[in-house]
């Protein structure tokens, strides 16, 4: 039986990111990859935004650790010549309802420590987004795009180049509490002694730690599935800013609506929607929900025209609450926690994990 220092499951931003920690700090870091190369799960099927730290309750681990991320991301994108752009996002009311929100969100804002957000008039939105129709927006300059892609390979080579490897096609099986570490049985049935194991599996997270013998399985929380489908717009996109409608007050926010999204070449996306699903491996988009999605669009962009919308990609959600659910904060299970040494559990890692990655990868290096 090989004996490893650390072991991360998952090549994922989070992953690679929490692996790369590890390693920089002289750890022998092993990352478990089930597939063929790194990033294929959420972390390649998202949105690609840098969020400011919005929307979540003060205190939690979203809103810490979003703002935190946020700024170090931009300065590891900046050092290492990642492509991005702080091009900002507008947050749109086109119902009195969610205008008369728009001073809260401003509000719940600068809670979180992000105190350079604009409520602005009519005319100041149509002004800096002349396709816009809306009753009032918040401005947003912080919030950014990311080639996410070229940075998990910059993450994955800032761990290479501090020791660490990633080895893929490598799934975990089963994971089992041992005298001196956590046996880590992978499902091509090698077994590897670890000191130390992350279960940063994203969608298979919550599964993984259903498979580790020695924890309790109240620690482990019930996974949930929350489809988003992402329709892209022939043509170049009319804005030059991310576009999101403002919540309706007292609605389920288990996604952000139906927003708009530029890519760093400029190609527009819109979605997520949010589609409650029973399979992780559910990645199939539905054009028939493309009718939604005009409908959506024209509250903001009246002059979206007929048939500009076609079917683009999915992704999953790593939720650990229900439709019906107060939606849940990021979970970080350390022992400190569930009273297994060595191991932590990243469970329900979603959005905004992305912007997060850094900065959890931190707080998980202080938790081992």
């Amino acid at each position: 039986m090989e004996q490893v220092d650390a072991v991360v499951i998952g090549a994922g931003v989070i992953g690679l990111a929490v692996a790369r920690a590890l390693a920089q700090r002289g750890r022998e870091v092993m990352v478990l990859e089930r597939e063929n190369a790194a990033g294929c799960g959420t972390s390649s099927r998202n949105s690609e935004v840098i969020h400011a730290g919005i929307y979540y309750p003060a205190g939690s681990l979203k809103a810490d650790l979003c703002v935190q991320g946020r700024e170090l991301l931009y300065a590891y994108c900046a050092e290492r010549g990642i492509g991005h752009s702080r091009c900002g996002k507008l947050i749109v009311a086109t119902t009195p309802s969610q205008l008369s929100a728009l001073p809260g969100i401003v509000g719940k804002a600068r809670a979180n420590g992000v105190e350079d957000l604009r409520l602005l008039t009519p005319e100041e939105a149509m002004a800096m987004e002349p396709a816009l129709s809306c009753l009032g927006a918040v401005h947003s300059p912080s919030t950014g795009i990311v080639d996410s892609h070229a940075l998990m390979l910059s993450l994955q080579g800032d761990l290479e180049n501090a020791g660490g490897l990633v080895a893929l096609h490598t799934g975990v099986a089963q994971l089992r509490v041992a005298p001196g570490g956590i046996k880590v049985l992978t499902e091509e049935g090698t077994c590897l002694l670890a000191r130390t194991v992350v279960n940063a599996a994203g969608l298979s997270a919550c599964a993984v730690a259903l498979r580790t013998e020695g924890l309790a399985r109240q620690y482990v929380p019930r996974a949930w599935f929350a489809k988003g489908n992402y329709f892209t717009l022939s043509g170049r996109s009319p804005f030059s800013r991310l576009i999101y409608p403002a919540p309706e007050p007292g609605r389920h926010l288990a996604g952000l609506g139906v927003h708009l999204t530029i890519d760093l070449g400029g190609q527009a996306k819109f979605g997520p929607d949010v589609q409650w699903v029973d399979s992780a491996d559910d990645l199939q988009v539905d054009p028939a929900r493309g009718e939604a999605f005009y409908a959506e669009v024209r509250r903001y962009w009246p002059a979206l025209p007929d048939g500009a919308l076609q079917a683009g990609y999915a992704g999953i959600r790593p939720k650990i609450s229900g439709p019906h659910d107060p939606a849940a904060d990021f979970l970080i299970q350390g022992p400190q926690t569930h009273g297994v040494s060595g191991l932590v559990n990243l469970l329900g890692i979603e959005s905004p994990g992305l912007t997060s990655c850094l900065a959890l990868a931190e707080r998980v290096v202080r938790l081992v």
